[in-house]
């Protein structure tokens, strides 16, 4: 048995993909392993979100995951909340951690985009900063895990880990609750994209490639996620797309379901990324994915995709048009979509955590 004590400071409700699977992750992690005890260490804003999901007891940091500087530092000093809570072991899910811990120390990094795609970071001024977190807080780990190959490459060539010590533990997608996919396109042809508006996600792209498309097969375009005001109302406004564009926030879990069963694809345009949840989530619920053809998405979806370059506004209208005129491409890849998502577990996520917590402390025994 462990006292693990899990750095959640970065998680506020805002952070997407890294949130869901530190969720996932820590509850399949208390039903696979209860005989650890587990300690999570909650900023301001978690702390006011449901905390169910968390296998273990609860602190609040009285630190925000918002306010920039409180949060770095938080993260830099956090190894000594975990001394006082006679943690075994610390884990950071979330890509940043302490710079200097007593005890082993587990960082799980999603990808090294500000240091291989520095142009894409919304705040140019935070880069550096942020990379320096990155660099202490690998420095410190006992053990690096990493969630696919094109970002365990990256953390070998960026902040110079040996290979030894990092783990490639693959995520895994989250069904949908009631999709029904036998409602798909019942309102025309919908390109649905679901995620936050940071730059490399490239959805401008998406909304710039419609009047590309001929007006006949043209379909409405959705996309979730925003916060606050969208910086997507100026693209539609300039491309003249309003009658087809609709810009959403967070939406619940019902209007999700709604949106899965009647779209007709996923479009994901990134360029560049550190895996894809939301893919696998589509594939999950037989939901055709539109994705970039990149390295990392290559790693989760196979081959079962509609592949756009995403520096290619025709190739990105090119596959709309083929996901509004031919059924036959799409039933396919409906039909193939959920074995390639089977593929991905969270019980294997979370086996092959536990197996690097392990190696963490052994490695300090």
């Amino acid at each position: 048995m462990a006292r693990i004590f899990v750095d959640l400071l970065s998680l506020t409700g805002t952070k997407g993909g890294m949130e869901t699977y530190a969720r996932e992750l820590y509850k399949e992690l208390g039903r696979l392993a209860p005989q650890h005890e587990y300690v999570g260490y909650f900023s301001t804003e978690g702390w006011k979100l449901d905390r169910s999901w968390f296998p273990g007891r609860t602190i609040a940091s009285g630190i925000s995951g918002e306010n920039r500087f409180a949060w770095a530092w938080g993260e830099l000093t956090c190894g000594r909340a975990a001394r006082a809570a006679g943690a075994d072991l610390l884990h950071s899910p979330m890509t940043l951690g302490p710079a200097r811990t007593r005890m082993p120390a587990v960082i799980s990094m999603h990808d090294m985009l500000y240091w291989s795609h520095p142009q894409f970071m919304s705040t140019p001024m935070y880069t550096q900063p942020v990379k320096l977190m990155e660099r202490l807080a690998a420095r410190n780990a006992t053990r690096v895990l990493t969630i696919s190959e094109e970002s365990r490459r990256a953390i070998l060539r960026y902040l110079k880990v040996p290979a030894s010590r990092v783990d490639l533990v693959p995520l895994a997608g989250t069904a949908v609750p009631g999709a029904d996919r036998s409602r798909a396109g019942e309102n025309g042809p919908m390109v649905l994209a679901t995620g936050n508006r940071r730059p490399h996600k490239n959805w401008p792209s998406l909304i710039r490639a419609l009047p590309l498309v001929p007006e006949a097969h043209r379909p409405r375009v959705i996309v979730t996620g925003s916060h606050g005001a969208d910086p997507l109302a100026d693209v539609v406004a300039e491309t003249g797309m309003e009658e087809w564009v609709e810009l959403k926030s967070w939406v619940s879990d019902e209007e999700m379901r709604d949106l899965y069963s009647t779209a007709t694809v996923l479009a994901m345009p990134s360029f560049a990324d550190g895996f894809s949840l939301p893919a696998l989530e589509a594939m999950m619920a037989g939901l055709p994915v539109m994705i970039s053809d990149i390295p990392v998405y290559r790693e989760v979806v196979g081959d079962i995709a509609l592949f756009i370059d995403p520096n290619d506004l025709q190739s990105i209208a090119d596959a709309m048009i083929t996901a509004s005129t031919r059924p036959d491409v799409l039933a396919d890849l409906s039909a193939r979509g959920p074995a390639r998502a089977a593929q991905f577990s969270w019980e294997r996520t979370a086996r092959g955590t536990l197996d690097s917590f392990e190696k963490a402390l052994s490695e300090r025994r």
